[in-house]
């Protein structure tokens, strides 16, 4: 019996020796009694990891082709190229260019050679630059007005948005000439935007005109009203007058008219005789006469 009892001693001490360290062998916390037993059934449960509400994974259209860059085509680098040029407005660097739209303009040199070939690039050798070429050279109010004077002189205007394009702050200037009286805008009658612009020849002075017209003259002009066309003519015959009519229009002479000048005589066609073998036989100028016919 003391080899058994032996056993039965290990086998208590390798018990008491053992962790146990699962979680069946924590009980849940006790609940209180006015919980209800959903809470602890949602206790057990496993909360799910929230998702990034990140604006690429919110917003992304799967029916649309994702932006790729610049591409590996020249021509459209040579596009991404000349656009970021003409936005930026300044002189730049080829390298900074390079960075900035992701080409390899500075290590491509067929790339190179369009880009420098480009009608709207230009290059500065001295510093190494390079810049955008646009319609209008223009940076200060002064040369705004020289250029608008120009264009009037040939007898047009220049287009707001272009001079935009050139210059930024172009708007804001043609803004200031226009209340200093040295321009005339036209806008468009939806929102007032600014289209064209001319140059102002007559300077508003009291000797030689061009002040803007009075509000009570503006009122009286747009009171008037155009009577209809049945009220204009009796007004008219009213005071003994008529409405002049239209002049017919000249119909000019059709195809069909004869043409002047001599007449050609006319073309005598030939007559093929194909009856040949009678003849000194019958005479064929005459009437045929049955022969019992002429003894009648």
């Amino acid at each position: 019996m003391s080899g058994l009892a032996r056993d039965a001693a290990a086998f208590k001490s390798a018990l008491h020796r053992q962790d146990y360290t699962s979680w069946h062998s924590h009980p849940p916390p006790p609940q209180p009694a006015g919980a209800p037993a959903g809470e602890a059934e949602s206790s057990k449960k496993k909360k799910r990891p929230k998702q990034s509400m990140s604006p690429r994974s919110t917003n992304i259209v799967y029916s649309q082709p994702a932006d790729t860059g610049t591409g590996t085509n020249v021509n459209t680098q040579l596009v991404y190229l000349v656009n970021h040029l003409k936005q930026n407005g300044n002189p730049m660097r080829l390298q900074d260019l390079a960075i900035i739209t992701n080409t390899p303009v500075d290590t491509d040199q067929v790339l190179l050679e369009k880009f420098r070939a480009h009608d709207r690039v230009i290059h500065d050798p001295k510093t190494d630059l390079y810049s955008y070429r646009h319609d209008f050279n223009v940076r200060n109010k002064a040369a705004l007005l020289t250029e608008i004077q120009r264009q009037t002189r040939k007898g047009g205007g220049l287009s707001v948005r272009t001079l935009k394009e050139s210059w930024k702050e172009a708007p804001q200037a043609i803004e200031e000439l226009e209340k200093e009286g040295e321009v005339y805008v036209t806008r468009t009658l939806k929102d007032g935007q600014m289209r064209m612009v001319f140059w102002n020849e007559v300077k508003p002075t009291e000797e030689q005109g061009g002040m803007p017209v009075e509000k009570e003259f503006h009122d009286l002009w747009h009171g008037l009203e155009v009577p209809n066309d049945v009220d204009l003519l009796k007004a008219l015959a009213s005071e003994g007058l008529q409405a002049t009519a239209s002049a017919a229009p000249v119909v000019k002479g059709s195809g069909a008219a004869k043409k002047k000048g001599k007449k050609s005589a006319p073309r005598q066609r030939q007559v093929r005789i194909t009856n040949t073998h009678l003849k000194g036989t019958i005479d064929l100028s005459r009437d045929y006469v049955a022969p019992g016919a002429a003894q009648k």
